[in-house]
């Protein structure tokens, strides 16, 4: 009993603070919602039980991993109390837990302390002046898990004569309240959008709120640009009140909130003065890029990883619109070895850098698929942040500068450059459909037998450093220059260029393969390779031995280019893969079924 805060629910729930109360969870129910998994806990002072005790989303995981499981004692490091409406009932209290310690796992208690009893509405109305000192809990060593910085918001009122209320958690609010604050800071705002149709035309926004609690979407229509778009600037808290609740659309918002805000004619929006810095910037909810493969295209994510390369501002035209728009892919790369392809559009992809290798952190990114392969792409309301200053990135900034130039990762995605969209097709019918000879490459994949590489110039001396993949020149005094960096180094690393012979049943054909999808073929380093050859050990020929009359699934690049006065088509390796024979026959069952007109 000594262990928890005797009297702290008490206190809590008729007003009073209790500084760090230390309470035992005796059990947790699910919130019905339509959407992000919300908690409620049923805690313990020893003295009083509160079943009115709401878990912050921030802090689901803990109970999810079996952190806050029955009869664990926790120490509450941060919450705060909101006010439940209702003219029948009477208004109700509820506590939303949003920073917790773990002072005991409930496995090692295995019981509950004390003989509590059930705090009433009607107790909690009877008493509701607070105490004149503050309750403390008795001093314990605790084990620290998803700490909130504490902010106390009972005192913080919205100086208006429209509102005089305390501010209210994100989380806590719902269609059901009609007076309530909230204290947020803006996480982003969108362009603004105008739409035209039968019914009329208009324009809208909307911005991102965070607060400790959670995030939430406020969206203003029509007049509402007039007033709050100009005032509503990103990283800035204001205090807002008397906007509209309502279900949140999931198929436009990727906030973990069941509600959304529409601004009315009678909202309100004070900007604070002064910065909170326990306000978070941003609630970021990372997954790795391994397990990109996992989620379904079209599904909304965040995540962090470190900018390996970037490729060209690309032209397209849209299909829809037959507008002009500007794209660029981004290879992302975290601490799992995997790459993603990330797609930036517009003023994005035409002012991004790359320079440093930039950590890229992405909220509310769209998962899109190809060949199989999955990427993400940025959307209206994705929040796209270089070098955040965040734990994570410091992580990612320290690992990746401690790789070797010779790291290999595992691309996940497909190429997503113009042209043809990646059939599959035999090298006869590549040819005879002149894939290749359009204004943009064409891409397509096939299955293939590899029938002899070139061996003797498969590698050479490039640049050493990170990103410049420039062939160095010999200065014949131990040091080698790349003209591209304008540097001399003493030391070079080795890059393959493979050309090798490929064929199928109806014919063959040269292709390139470049380092990347070299190695990812042969199994090793292009240092590896060119190390073996410069000491002409056993190793080199036996890695091409392996590959020769070998079948391969081969993603292939196809554009003519000119040389000289001759065009020739010239055919790239994006990646050769070991083939799946179980997808094999299952698009040869569906080739002949379409052939023959037979029904599934």
């Amino acid at each position: 009993m000594d262990q928890l805060t005797a009297g702290a629910i008490k206190t809590i729930m008729t007003g009073g603070e209790v500084l760090n109360p230390i309470v035992q969870i005796l059990g947790s129910k699910i919130i019905p919602g339509h959407g992000v998994e919300r908690y409620r806990l049923l805690i313990s002072d020893g003295v009083h039980l509160n079943s009115f005790a709401m878990l912050a989303t921030q802090l689901t995981p803990m109970l999810t991993r079996g952190e806050l499981v029955d009869y664990t004692i926790i120490k509450i490091t941060n919450h705060v109390i909101t006010v439940v409406k209702n003219a029948e009932k009477g208004d109700k209290r509820v506590m939303v837990v949003l920073g917790v310690e773990v002072v005991m796992h409930g496995a090692e208690v295995g019981q509950k302390i004390g003989d509590p009893t059930n705090f009433t509405d009607a107790m909690q109305n009877a008493d509701p002046s607070p105490p004149a000192t503050p309750v403390r809990p008795a001093p314990t060593s605790s084990h620290k898990n998803g700490n909130v910085t504490r902010r106390s918001i009972d005192n913080t009122h919205l100086n208006t004569p429209s509102a005089s209320g305390k501010t209210h958690p994100i989380m806590s609010l719902s269609p059901y309240q009609n007076s309530w604050v909230i204290k947020a800071r803006v996480m982003s705002k969108s362009n603004i959008r105008t739409w035209s149709n039968a019914k009329g035309e208009g324009k809208l926004f909307s911005v991102d709120l965070v607060d400790e609690s959670g995030e939430i979407r406020a969206t203003g229509f029509r007049d509402a640009v007039d007033r709050f778009y100009e005032l509503l600037q990103e990283n800035k808290v204001y205090l807002i009140s008397r906007c509209q609740l309502k279900m949140a659309n999931k198929k436009f918002s990727t906030l973990k909130n069941d509600y959304e805000m529409t601004f009315t004619d009678d909202t309100r929006i004070v900007p604070c003065e002064e910065d909170d810095t326990s306000i978070p910037s941003i609630q970021y909810n990372f997954v790795k890029l391994d397990s990109l493969q996992d989620f379904q295209a079209g599904h909304m994510l965040d995540f962090i990883g470190v900018c390996k390369s970037a490729g060209d501002v690309m032209n397209l035209t849209s299909r829809t619109t037959n507008r002009e728009l500007k794209k660029r892919d981004l290879s992302i790369v975290d601490q799992t070895h995997a790459a993603v392809t990330l797609t930036l559009w517009g003023s994005q992809a035409e002012e991004f850098n790359a320079d440093g290798n930039p950590i890229i952190a992405v909220k509310g990114g769209k998962v899109g698929e190809f060949n199989g392969g999955k990427s993400v792409s940025l959307i209206g309301g994705s929040v796209f942040n270089i070098n955040p200053d965040i734990p994570e990135a410091h992580r990612l900034r320290g690992w990746y500068d401690g790789l070797s130039s010779d790291t290999k990762f595992t691309s996940i995605s497909a190429s997503t450059e113009g042209g043809s969209s990646g059939k599959w097709c035999t090298l006869g019918e590549a040819v005879d459909e002149k894939l290749g000879y359009g204004d943009k490459p064409d891409y397509f994949s096939t299955y293939i037998n590899v029938m002899h590489v070139k061996t003797e110039k498969c590698v050479y001396k490039a640049c050493p450093t990170p990103d410049c993949n420039k062939k160095v020149i010999d200065q014949n005094t131990g040091q080698y220059r790349c003209e591209k960096c304008n540097k001399e180094f003493d030391s070079y690393k080795y890059r393959m260029m493979l050309s090798m012979n490929v064929g199928d049943f109806s014919g063959n054909q040269w292709v390139t393969l470049f380092n990347d999808a070299a190695e990812e073929m042969l199994g090793f380093s292009g240092d590896e390779i060119g190390r073996w050859q410069e000491n002409e050990s056993p190793e080199f020929a036996e890695v091409f031995k392996k590959v020769t009359l070998r079948p391969y699934t081969m993603k292939l690049r196809a554009k003519v280019e000119n040389y000289g006065d001759e065009s020739r088509l010239k055919m790239t390796v994006m990646n050769a893969k070991v083939p799946d024979y179980k997808d094999r026959c299952r698009r040869l069952i569906t080739e002949i079924r379409q052939m023959s007109g037979i029904s599934a």
